[in-house]
């Protein structure tokens, strides 16, 4: 029950860090959509590991095995299974951490809940799990095309260095461009370069990342406990690392009035439109077919290589210094993870709105 998600379009993860693979089971797909390998795998590779000097140097192919649900090219609305394998991991990375409490990790939580945990690289808890939720979001990204919907992620904080201005006043076809994942270059050059640092220290550091959704229909969401941008919130939350979610102007709006923060309607030849989209184009739960904009704060990397006091399982104090591969910053392998964890609800509750109005 809990390692699945979605309501209409559902999907079910398994598989652990050092285990023999990732993969999913996906129920409720639309059946007739064109499913495009190449751009599936793509999606992989901007998420996979050993991709830059500032990203983890585990060397994953992650290549990913379709095993149900599509022919001739197509899908045919029947579950669709895959899984990807793993390939190259070093599991005597985490000998020493055996017994070992790693502090802000869920080695602790994980005993004191099944009585048992996995310590190879974190077995379920895992970032590597978020594999699967990459597949299901390439293919929902794909439905969502023929309805003219696009989800783009973006790093737009590392640190303190920020991105000062909205997503409108950038181009957002900047963000391949360079291994951050920024679409302002230079800041993205001082982004790399304070990761490029803090990796040297042995330490890590965290940020935002923005995510804008543009085609949105109107009327997705519903009004009480089905509001679409707590689906939103669920889903980022969901991911690791993830420490707080905002949408529309989300704490900045605070301090304005309500006379400047309303989104004004006029009639554009017909058309009701708004001056403004400082509701981040979701009101009252409901979409309004403006662009959904919201930032995710990602905090540091729990593993640090640098020796931290911890307590051992039965409780004594001692010392840990980890070793193995790791990111000293979560952000750039984290935009395909944001936008497939967005694409994947937006799918779900358009199917939801097709079926019931309430």
């Amino acid at each position: 029950m809990f390692n699945s998600f979605g309501n209409i379009l559902r999907f079910t993860s398994f598989g652990e860090s050092h285990g023999k693979g990732i993969g999913g089971v996906i129920d409720g797909f639309p059946a007739g959509i064109e499913i495009d390998l190449d751009f599936i795998q793509n999606e992989l590779n901007r998420r996979r590991p050993g991709q830059s000097a500032i990203t983890t140097q585990r060397k994953e192919a992650d290549q990913v095995e379709f095993l149900s649900g599509i022919f001739e090219g197509k899908s045919t609305g029947v579950p669709i299974g895959f899984i990807v394998w793993n390939k190259d991991q070093h599991s005597n990375d985490y000998d020493n951490m055996k017994e070992l409490y790693r502090p802000s990790h869920a080695d602790y939580t994980y005993k004191m809940k099944y009585g048992i945990r996995d310590h190879r690289g974190g077995g379920r808890s895992s970032a590597r799990e978020t594999i699967a939720r990459v597949v299901v979001g390439a293919l929902a990204k794909l439905a969502l095309q023929q309805l003219g919907i696009t989800v783009t992620a973006f790093t737009s904080q590392v640190g303190s260095i920020r991105l000062e201005e909205s997503y409108t006043a950038y181009d957002l076809n900047m963000i391949e461009t360079n291994a951050v994942r920024c679409p302002d270059r230079q800041k993205a050059e001082e982004m790399e370069d304070f990761i490029s640092k803090i990796k040297a220290e042995g330490d890590t550091v965290g940020g935002v990342i923005s995510c804008v959704i543009k085609g949105c229909p109107v009327g997705l969401g519903q009004p009480v406990f089905g509001k679409l941008h707590a689906a939103l919130g669920n889903a980022m939350l969901s991911i690791n690392a993830v420490k707080g979610f905002e949408y529309g102007e989300g704490f900045k709006g605070v301090e304005a009035k309500g006379s400047q923060q309303n989104d004004v309607f006029y009639n554009n030849n017909g058309n009701i439109e708004m001056h403004t989209n400082h509701s981040g184009g979701i009101q009252g739960g409901i979409s309004n077919g403006q662009d959904i904009y919201f930032r995710v704060a990602f905090k540091p990397v729990a593993t640090v290589l640098l020796e931290q006091h911890t307590v051992n399982s039965e409780g004594e104090d001692t010392t840990l210094k980890a070793r193995g591969r790791h990111d000293p910053c979560v952000l750039p392998r984290a935009v395909p993870i944001v936008e497939s964890m967005a694409a994947i609800t937006i799918l779900d509750y358009y199917l939801i709105s097709k079926t019931t109005k309430i």
